[in-house]
């Protein structure tokens, strides 16, 4: 084989190998990033999350609230719960997380002192 055919063979493989595309990676499904975004936020700050209020995609990725329980006491109306401002990039994964209201679980919006 001569020079010129091995560059040849050479420049063939290489372009395949470059044609040849990564499968696509699948975007997780929004139930997917609310389960992992309220384990991720348990996992770092070592309370339990209760609920979701919000959940929205943004140009970054992920925008969710979420109510957590804070300080459990007795009555359970008692109790503290805070609403974390919680941003995921677009594969589902934490970025940063913020509380952004603490309030008593038996008190309305309306009751705000």
């Amino acid at each position: 084989m001569t020079n010129s055919s091995k560059q040849e063979t050479a420049d063939t493989e290489n372009t395949e190998k470059t044609e040849k595309k990564e499968p696509e990676q699948r975007r997780p499904r929004p139930t997917e990033v609310l389960r992992e975004a309220r384990g991720q936020l348990e996992e770092l700050t070592g309370m339990a999350a209760e609920s979701v209020s919000s959940f929205e995609r943004t140009e970054d990725g992920w925008s969710l609230q979420v109510e957590v329980l804070e300080l459990e006491r007795v009555p359970d109306t008692m109790s503290l719960l805070g609403t974390y401002q919680v941003d995921l990039d677009p594969d589902g994964m934490l970025t940063g997380y913020k509380r952004i209201r603490r309030y008593e679980r038996g008190r309305s919006d309306g009751n705000r002192r």
